[in-house]
């Protein structure tokens, strides 16, 4: 058992609680996080003179070959080391020696492990952003070829006024953009160093601070030692993040489900993307929608457990903290494959266009159109709202549509509908003439699709 301490003890440790303590079977993925951490905080001490040039040096080519050794398999990373840190210090110290020894001169495992996981999940903030771009620019496009698809839009799953398959889908562009823009903020507030907090009050040693920061791509260094140690703030901003990402990606896979089930056939999932049954050569199952919208759960999981293990916590490090790895990379790497995988199957989707007009039509969604026509001719709303539930109730026991009665069953309910009715009612015009912003026409969707255009030109993580 390699261990960073020891001298304080005269027996050893248990083996069982060796193993209950230890993080190495987790941690270890911090290892890139570690190395290029220790590279900036051996640099900062050769520049403030705690060591001198030859060892930093020594100390820059010894991380570097043990990061490159397990990266190419040629050293793997045991259980027989308690975390990723004596990990990397151990192996250090058997490749150059003493000098090895210096390098947790100044520093903590407290501000050690504070780092890592700052470094790890600003990292993933990023991939996360990066991925809801695809995830944009998959439905920017989709939008853009959509505008005039008409399709029944619901409430309460109930078919309600004609929309469009870009005004749909529009709505979901809204999401992730909220999605992206909370990665942004979580990033700025995050962006700051704790490497050099040393356990909780700092250190002794004539530290650079803002030369560290500065190395590791940092606005700067935190401003109290015993918050930068204990701080997870960053880590249940980002776990509710992709809990909120995550619930987009579950309600559009319920639609997708939905849409694509037989009595709806609005969709076509490509077969990359779908399952069978093991007794029934029929099925074509949307796996990877369901699944999507069941992992949703564990990233919700996630952030209710690292919540409520911080909530109780005194200042300032605990190792109850330690808990914070295994749940936050379960559902990052999980959010993060959801999103991958989601946004794959809808660039590969068949919309069938034809069905979702027919399902319009069919299902009165022209319906409050229709009263509007008889307002326009001089009925009250409240009679006209009366008379077309009437009409809707004939047309339900016929099996027919509104558009679908002659003018004269249509003025046996009312003596002011006319022929123009028809045009008023089908749903081009139903969809044409509602201009405000944020509503379904085409000429407000295409001032969207510039406005979304924009957004994506711009897109905060580009260059980062």
């Amino acid at each position: 058992m390699a261990q960073l301490w020891g001298g304080r003890f005269e027996g050893s440790i248990s083996e069982l609680a060796w193993k209950f303590n230890a993080s190495i079977n987790f941690d270890k993925r911090l290892l890139p996080q570690d190395i290029k951490g220790s590279l900036a905080h051996s640099e900062m001490l050769a520049k403030v003179g705690v060591i001198t040039q030859e060892e930093k040096d020594a100390i820059h080519k010894g991380l570097k070959s043990i990061l490159s050794d397990v990266e190419e398999g040629k050293l793997e990373i045991t259980d027989k080391y308690e975390d990723v840190h004596s990990f990397v210090e151990a192996n250090l110290i058997d490749r150059i020696g003493d000098a090895g020894k210096k390098l947790h001169t100044g520093r903590s495992r407290n501000d050690q492990v504070a780092l890592d996981m700052r470094l790890y999940t600003r990292d993933e903030v990023i991939n996360v952003a990066k991925l809801l771009k695809n995830m944009l620019i998959t439905l920017d496009k989709i939008m853009g070829e959509n505008v005039e698809t008409y399709m029944p839009g619901f409430t309460h799953l109930q078919k309600a006024q004609p929309v469009t398959l870009a005004h749909h889908l529009g709505a979901y562009f809204e999401m992730f953009k909220r999605d992206s823009l909370r990665l942004h903020d979580i990033y700025e507030r995050m962006n700051y160093c704790p490497l050099g907090s040393g356990a909780l009050a700092g250190t002794t040693y004539p530290l650079d601070r803002e030369f560290t920061a500065k190395l590791l791509g940092f606005y700067g260094p935190t401003f109290n030692s015993m918050d930068s140690v204990s701080d997870r703030d960053y880590l249940i901003e980002f776990l509710s993040a992709l809990a909120t990402m995550m619930m987009h990606l579950s309600r559009f896979s319920e639609e997708v489900i939905i849409w694509n089930s037989n009595e709806y056939r609005f969709v076509e999932i490509d077969d990359a993307y779908s399952t069978g049954s093991s007794i029934m050569p029929q099925k074509k199952n949307p796996d990877i929608a369901e699944l999507v919208r069941g992992k949703t759960g564990r990233v919700y999981g996630a952030l209710m457990s690292l919540l409520t293990t911080m909530k109780g916590i005194p200042l300032a490090y605990d190792k109850d903290m330690q808990e914070d790895k295994e749940v936050s990379f379960d559902a990052i790497d999980n959010a993060r494959n959801c999103l991958i995988l989601f946004t794959d199957m809808l660039s590969t989707m068949k919309f069938n266009n034809d069905n979702m007009e027919k399902s319009a039509t069919k299902g009165f969604t022209n319906a409050t159109d229709a009263a509007d026509y008889l307002v326009v001719k001089g009925v009250p709303f409240r009679d006209a709202h009366s008379i077309i539930g009437r009409i809707v109730l004939y047309c339900i026991d016929k099996d027919q549509a509104i558009d679908d009665m002659t003018i004269d069953e249509l003025k046996s309910f009312c003596d002011k509908f006319d022929a123009d009715v028809y045009d008023a009612i089908s749903l081009k015009t139903c969809v044409e003439k509602r201009l405000t912003l944020g509503a379904p026409g085409p000429e407000v969707m295409k001032k969207v699709l510039d406005e979304n255009h924009k957004f994506l030109d711009d897109f905060w993580a580009k260059d980062l």
